[in-house]
């Protein structure tokens, strides 16, 4: 069985190798000979074919060809059906900003790890990441009646907070002009 692999692997490498040079200058292998046809519509011998590009039809192409982006979204003035909040026109004057996700989106995320441990995690943050650990503190201590802790990880630009409140700093952080 080896070897009759290895005997159709060197007749397909001679094949293929005749294939690609079929500008008469070489011989033809006997691959050839032993039925193989040729694919190539340029006469041995001759010129090789020659490609036409159209533009007219790579409309039809570019309709397959997926975006490499999102689009912005267009202008709102309030909530969407779905939900969504559009950003303010002007970002906030604080130390720190939070960039919106790709989708447009504020970028906050809950988790749950272990089975029970939740937490609620705010991405994209530049500036003073302390700044806005104060400024969730406060605002979930009001909320709660209690504070949580909370975890900084300014490499990242990610805040980590105990517990899910995702909506709460969605609605937080939409009502700042995010």
């Amino acid at each position: 069985m080896a070897a009759s692999f290895t005997v159709r692997s060197s007749v397909l490498r001679r094949a293929l190798l005749g294939a690609l040079s079929l500008t008469g200058r070489t011989p033809r292998p006997a691959a050839f000979s032993a039925g193989l046809r040729c694919l190539c519509t340029a006469a041995p011998g001759g010129s090789p074919p020659v490609v036409l590009e159209s533009a007219e039809e790579y409309k039809f192409v570019e309709r397959l060809i997926p975006p490499t982006r999102v689009p912005a979204p267009p202008k709102h003035s309030a909530p969407t059906p779905s939900g969504w909040t559009p950003p303010a026109e002007s970002p906030p004057a604080l130390p720190y900003m939070i960039r919106r996700s790709r989708m447009h989106n504020i970028p906050v995320y809950t988790d749950l790890t272990h089975g029970n441990r939740q937490i609620t995690i705010v991405r994209k943050v530049e500036g003073d990441i302390w700044a806005l650990e104060n400024d969730v503190k406060q605002f979930l201590k009001e909320k709660t009646g209690k504070e949580l802790p909370t975890q900084v990880n300014e490499v990242t630009g990610t805040l980590k907070v105990k517990g899910h409140f995702d909506v709460e700093l969605k609605d937080w952080l939409t009502n700042k002009g995010f």
